[in-house]
């Protein structure tokens, strides 16, 4: 595929788009089996499995996203696209909620790790809303605000991954869902851990390469149309790069293993957040959150509030509902239509 596919004609361009959408999908709905069997091979929690296995793989079009759109010269679209899919993903639990039925999802997830990971992400969506506002300098080619995400970030890991191996305190109620076994995917755990490893890559190479299509076809798509790349970065890009969160937690609350998907959900953002160092490596010019302003300011602090009414909802595990839903995944479910008001104001 050619790196520049902006002279082609639109309605190719939307083909290209929904193709590598399509396969995206395909890929992320499979990896939620392979992760949970590596998972059990390996003897690894399922928040921390769900953090590191699949929020890594699952953060790959991002990856592909922010190096193209860096590349290319168009930094705000990989900026935008980070912090869109921060707010996304955490829309995709609500989506998750609707799926699981039969109450509150955060009712049915009781582990502090996943918890953990959850304020581990609002303290650095708020440090990277700091930085925009704030301003960032240069250091070593790259920003210094950058620089001290990822740090943050890999710290912010480190310390969810040791968190899940203590037994700091038991919930009253065991629930991984009304003492529901998760349901086994015939056949998986059976399978060699090299096998398992080897479908895991190939999936994510399939992911990885769908996310370049993605992000190419999504960049001619604001061209040709003379939508607000801003817009198209934080709305357009950012559903089209989750998708493989949203396969993958559906599949993963479909076989009732909560703690993945939901760790999936955080693990991913702090992974994403990771990336705007990468964005500042490729990018020429000034430090990609210096040239940031009031439009990725909204969007970091918007997904730290749909964060937090996930957060509010794991610790009270009350399983009241509404529209399907408990009451947390409305709440950022209207936080978000809200949030994308405001920030159409300030679309650029």
């Amino acid at each position: 595929m050619p790196l520049d596919i902006s002279q082609l004609p639109l309605w190719a361009v939307g083909a290209i788009f929904l193709f590598a959408a399509v396969v995206v999908w395909g890929a992320g709905s499979r990896l939620s089996f392979y992760v949970d069997a590596i998972a059990k091979k390996l003897k690894i929690g399922p928040a921390f499995a769900g953090m590191l296995l699949l929020g890594g793989i699952t953060s790959l079009p991002e990856l592909a996203t922010v190096t193209t759109s860096s590349l290319t010269g168009n930094a705000p679209l990989a900026v935008n696209n980070l912090l869109g899919s921060a707010a996304v993903n955490v829309l995709l639990l609500a989506v998750a909620d609707i799926v699981y039925g039969r109450g509150a999802l955060t009712s049915v997830v009781a582990k502090p790790a996943t918890l953990l990971q959850g304020v581990l992400g609002m303290m650095l969506l708020s440090l990277v809303a700091i930085i925009v506002v704030s301003g960032d300098y240069p250091l070593f080619g790259v920003g210094a605000g950058s620089i001290v995400v990822a740090l943050g970030a890999l710290l912010a890991i480190r310390v969810a991954a040791g968190f899940e191996q203590r037994r700091v305190w038991q919930p009253a109620e065991d629930a991984e869902g009304d003492n529901d076994e998760p349901k086994k995917e015939e056949g998986k755990e059976t399978y060699p851990l090299r096998r398992l490893i080897l479908v895991t890559a190939g999936l994510g190479l399939l992911i990885l390469l769908a996310g370049v299509a993605l992000s190419q076809s999504a960049d001619a798509i604001a061209t040709k149309t003379g939508i607000s790349s801003g817009m198209v970065g934080f709305v357009l890009v950012s559903f089209a790069t989750s998708l493989p969160e949203l396969s993958s937690i559906i599949a993963a609350v479909r076989q009732k293993r909560y703690e993945l998907a939901v760790g999936d959900i955080f693990g991913t953002n702090l992974f994403n957040l990771m990336l705007l160092l990468l964005a500042d490596a490729v990018a020429s010019g000034e430090p990609v959150l210096g040239s940031a302003g009031t439009f990725e300011a909204l969007g970091a602090l918007l997904a730290l509030l749909m964060t937090g009414c996930f957060t509010v909802g794991l610790l009270e595990r009350r399983d009241r509902t509404v529209w399907r839903m408990g009451y947390d995944a409305a709440g950022s479910l209207l936080l978000f239509c809200c949030g994308m008001l405001v920030m159409a104001r300030f679309a650029q």
